[in-house]
């Protein structure tokens, strides 16, 4: 009978990738397995208490504590995001998606909280690439796989930003990534504090999410994995070691796709949202919150307009939500997020299940990679 350690095991084993972690939990039973190494001379065995780049599964995380400040009262989701982010007061927007940048109009409403919460807000990634108003988030923001040393302060990025026209209006189409990092400079400027302060005060310290941070600390690099790519001989290229990008704080802590983390950790974090907003006896969300964050908020059109990033899926805060069973672990409200190295956490609120893969091999593009697809598939049979 095929188990976790098999699935995980068959990926590394052909050579593919080499380690990774995986979590199951379904209610009362937990499954963890590690295989494989933590880079690939096999020196180190992989490890539960393994840290991974863990991407944009940074984002219901930074969703979850722009959801913090709306229920202290300092914001609301219809608040116009302009009285604490004034370069996106007022918004110019291509006059369609193929214009020019120079060729716009003014945004017809302020962008809210709510837009930046279902990355809606007209920045971001749609399915074509080659849009000009997107080049400028490459080129301008350093958007797209997570290069933490080479993204300017949030000030300076701001700044470049509010130079950068809108691809879509306020509210009219859901585009990928940036929006969760002007969630990140959102959190900074209301609550007055570092990204990094507020994260750790109101959610790694409440949740005991001790190797969850922007940087990983000099006394934890020996559990700090490498991070590859596929190179086009099919053999594993070195995209970032142990000592490099991560090694040490950034200048922009991105609330898209920065932080790094251990399966244990994220399972505390969903933990905490399927148990409603609690954790331990401690309230951190309170229901609504949580029930506005795993709800698909967009329309039918704009699920389809995401192409391949949303497959099968809508939009709650921060994650997708599964809306079509086009798979078998495609449960019609499953909440979560991968992230483009090689990792991935969802919750299924009518099962109470948990799952949680890490791996250290970037994704190749929005389709998702056949480790995740096999351990999705032995989580839904377990």
């Amino acid at each position: 009978m095929t188990n976790l350690h098999d699935i995980l095991d068959k990926h590394v084993s052909s050579g593919s990738l080499p380690g990774a972690v995986g979590l199951v939990s379904h209610r009362d039973r937990i499954e963890v397995q590690a295989v494989g190494s933590v880079d690939t001379d096999g020196s180190s065995p992989m490890a539960r208490g393994s840290i991974f780049r863990i991407a944009s599964v940074t984002k219901p995380i930074t969703a979850a504590a722009v959801m913090m400040l709306i229920e202290d009262g300092r914001i609301a989701l219809d608040d116009p995001v302009g009285q604490w982010l004034p370069e996106l007061a007022s918004p110019s927007v291509v006059r369609t998606p193929t214009s020019p940048i120079d060729d716009v109009v003014p945004a017809a409403r302020p962008i809210t909280v709510g837009d930046l919460l279902t990355s809606r807000a007209g920045y971001g990634f749609p399915s074509d690439f080659s849009l000009p108003a997107v080049a400028p988030l490459f080129g301008e923001l350093k958007q797209g796989p997570p290069q933490p040393q080479l993204v300017p302060p949030p000030d300076e990025w701001m700044a470049r930003l509010s130079r950068i026209p809108l691809l879509h209006q306020p509210g009219d189409a859901w585009l990928y990534n940036t929006t969760s990092d002007i969630q990140g400079v959102l959190i900074a400027r209301v609550s007055g504090r570092p990204l990094p302060e507020f994260l750790t005060e109101r959610i790694f310290e409440p949740l005991g999410m001790a190797d969850t941070a922007f940087a990983v600390p000099a006394d934890n690099l020996d559990r700090f994995t490498s991070y590859y790519r596929t190179d086009p001989a099919g053999g594993l290229e070195l995209v970032d070691a142990p000592d490099g990008q991560w090694s040490k704080p950034p200048a922009f802590p991105s609330g898209a796709g920065g932080l790094v983390s251990t399966v244990d950790d994220c399972f505390a974090f969903y933990g905490m949202l399927l148990a409603e907003g609690t954790a331990a006896g401690r309230r951190l969300l309170t229901p609504e919150s949580v029930r506005q964050m795993t709800t698909d908020h967009l329309t039918p059109p704009q699920r389809k307009a995401s192409g391949l990033f949303l497959e099968g899926m809508g939009w709650g805060f921060g994650g997708s939500v599964d809306v079509d069973p086009i798979e078998p672990w495609n449960v019609p409200g499953r909440y979560g997020w991968v992230g483009g190295t090689g990792t991935a956490a969802y919750l299924t609120p009518s099962t109470g299940a948990l799952t949680i893969v890490f791996s250290q091999l970037e994704m190749a593009g929005p389709s998702f990679p056949a480790l995740m697809r096999d351990f999705w598939g032995y989580a839904a049979g377990a």
